[in-house]
């Protein structure tokens, strides 16, 4: 063989063994930078106390604040009282939401102090009642989240003739279904997100089961508003004091009483937040919505985020005034 050629092959050779090594050490170093990313860190440092918690168990619908509440992988709860566990349907499954429906602000789920039964109120409606444990021998219907679907139980003629009453003025076209499971059952919508998993997209929930939001976050927004808003207009399920506003964006890991959590995602920010949740209107200045555009916007996101949301790591109990620590 010529030694140019000779000479040549082995300078191949030499380059092929030098890419492999090097594509190798790399696949090694994102393995490992993954897995201490998302491992919880060993040191925690302080930076506020939870102010106010919610559980929503009607999606699009009225919250009920507690003082306490176990956090799991389908998301908070209280007994039977669980959050983003029921929502409203056509008759055909489809979900609907406050975007198209303002009105379904309006609706009010209380529950007995056992957790076991929901009343709903809303205006110029007389209170109607569902007992939870009833509903899990219920045959199951399919129910379907932004086109994912879910195997769920139907609430009954009753009360999906009380919720067509109230928001079509109708006696029928609208119905409750109910979430049955203890685990999530859909696949990650937002791939993106290298964070986010299939545990974390828990009952009927859009992204997470888990939401946060910051109190300073919501008084830098107001000093920008004619009209100031409160937290609960975002629908979070934790608000912190504390922390300046917006900290919550560069949080890794956020460590509450018992439990601990990963920020998996920013909370990009739909037109639900233009309705007042007291009044069920939509703001004809389509605000806090137009305030949050002008600096609230992040690179290949089409709204402006307001609020993480979060992936839960280790479950257990929250109370209002717990130390949250993050790292």
């Amino acid at each position: 063989m010529p030694l140019n050629e000779l000479g040549t092959r082995s300078s191949l050779l030499l380059a092929s063994g030098v890419g492999i090594v090097s594509a190798t050490g790399y696949g090694v170093y994102k393995y490992l930078a993954n897995y201490w990313d998302n491992k919880p860190p060993q040191k925690w440092r302080q930076v506020g106390e939870l102010a106010e918690l919610y559980i929503y168990p009607i999606k699009s619908c009225g919250a009920i604040r507690v003082n306490h509440m176990d956090c799991t992988v389908i998301g908070p709860k209280l007994g039977l009282l669980r959050d983003r566990i029921m929502m409203i349907t056509r008759t055909d499954g489809t979900y609907i939401c406050a975007r198209t429906f303002p009105k379904l602000l309006l609706i009010q789920p209380s529950f007995d102090e056992q957790y076991e039964r929901m009343t709903l109120s809303a205006p110029e409606m007389p209170d109607i009642t569902v007992a939870i444990n009833d509903l899990f021998s219920v045959d199951p219907v399919k129910a379907w989240v932004w086109g994912q679907s879910v195997t769920a139980k139907d609430c009954s003629e009753e009360i999906a003739h009380w919720i067509s009453r109230f928001v079509l003025n109708e006696d029928f076209g609208l119905r409750l279904v109910f979430y049955p499971l203890d685990i999530p059952t859909r696949p990650v919508r937002e791939t993106q997100h290298v964070n986010l998993t299939a545990r974390d997209t828990g009952a009927l929930h859009n992204s997470t089961s888990f939401m946060l939001l910051t109190e300073a976050s919501v008084g830098d927004l107001n000093q920008r508003l004619k009209k100031p808003v409160t937290a609960q207009q975002f629908r979070p399920n934790f608000v912190v004091k504390g922390p300046g506003a917006f900290e919550e964006d560069d949080w890794k890991w956020i460590k509450i009483g018992e439990t601990v959590y990963r920020n998996v995602k920013p909370c990009n920010r739909c037109s639900v937040i233009t309705v007042d949740p007291e009044t069920g209107i939509q703001s004809s200045e389509h605000e806090p919505m137009k305030t949050l555009k002008t600096y609230r916007m992040k690179p290949g996101l089409k709204t402006p985020v307001m609020g993480m949301q979060m992936g839960i790591r280790t479950e257990g109990s929250v109370r209002i005034g717990d130390a949250v620590f993050v790292g």
